[in-house]
C-alpha cells in the first residue's frame, strides 16, 4: 500500500465523542499509503476520542474547521464512527453540506459504525447499497438505503463497515477507492 495515494489529500471529519481506533487505525494506514490527512471538526482545538462509547480516551489537535474548508480542497472524506460523534455532526449545517459536497464533486467517502447518520442527513444514502453498525440499519433503510451485514460494503466510491472489528477491510477497500480517485456514480 505504500505510496498508493502519494499525492492525495484525504480529510478525516469528527466531532467530540469519535470511537477513537476508527480514527488512529484508518489515518494510519491511509499515511502509510502516502496520502496527506487533515483532521477536521467544528471548532479549532482538540477533539475528544471514545473508547466503546463508554470510556473517555485520547484528545486529537483539530487541523482544520469545516467553516474554512471544502470538499474541493480534498480528494477523499473518512466519517469514523462512535454513537456521540456523527449525533454531532448531523446537527451542524457546514458539517453536512461539507459531506454533501464530495458526493456532488463524485468524490470517495468511508464511513464506519455510526458515521452513515451523518450521510442520511446530507441526503445521499437513497438508492444506494452499505453497511454500519446494525443499530442504524432501520434508519438507513428508512432514508432509502439497502442495508446489508457484510464487514466492507462498496457502492460507486461509498465505502461503508459495521464495527471496528471491519477496519482491515475497510482501510484496504477506503485506500483502493481513494487511489481510483472520482466516481461518475457517486452523486448527491
Amino acid at each position: 500500500m505504500a505510496g498508493q495515494l502519494e499525492g492525495k489529500k484525504i480529510a478525516f471529519l469528527v466531532a467530540d465523542g469519535f470511537e477513537q481506533i476508527e480514527l488512529t487505525r484508518s489515518r494510519q494506514d491511509i499515511t502509510e499509503a502516502g496520502a496527506q490527512v487533515h483532521l477536521v471538526s467544528l471548532q479549532s482545538g482538540e477533539v475528544q476520542g471514545m473508547r466503546g462509547d463508554i470510556d473517555k480516551a485520547d484528545t486529537f489537535t483539530v487541523d482544520e474547521i469545516v467553516d474554512e474548508v471544502s470538499a474541493s480542497d480534498y480528494n477523499g472524506l473518512v466519517l469514523p464512527g462512535g454513537t456521540l460523534n456523527p449525533d454531532g455532526l448531523r446537527v451542524n449545517d457546514k458539517a453536512v453540506d461539507f459531506v454533501r459536497d464530495f458526493f456532488k464533486q463524485h468524490k470517495p467517502v468511508a464511513a464506519i459504525c455510526h458515521a452513515p447518520i451523518t450521510l442520511i442527513e446530507a441526503g445521499v444514502v437513497d438508492g444506494r447499497t452499505l453497511t454500519s453498525f446494525p443499530s442504524i440499519k432501520t434508519d438507513l433503510k428508512n432514508a432509502g438505503a439497502n442495508w446489508v451485514d457484510q464487514a466492507v460494503v462498496c457502492d460507486e466510491g461509498l465505502v461503508t463497515s459495521r464495527t471496528p472489528d471491519d477496519l482491515d477491510a475497510f482501510c484496504a477497500k477506503a485506500i483502493e477507492e481513494f487511489a481510483e480517485g472520482r466516481h461518475a456514480e457517486q452523486t448527491a
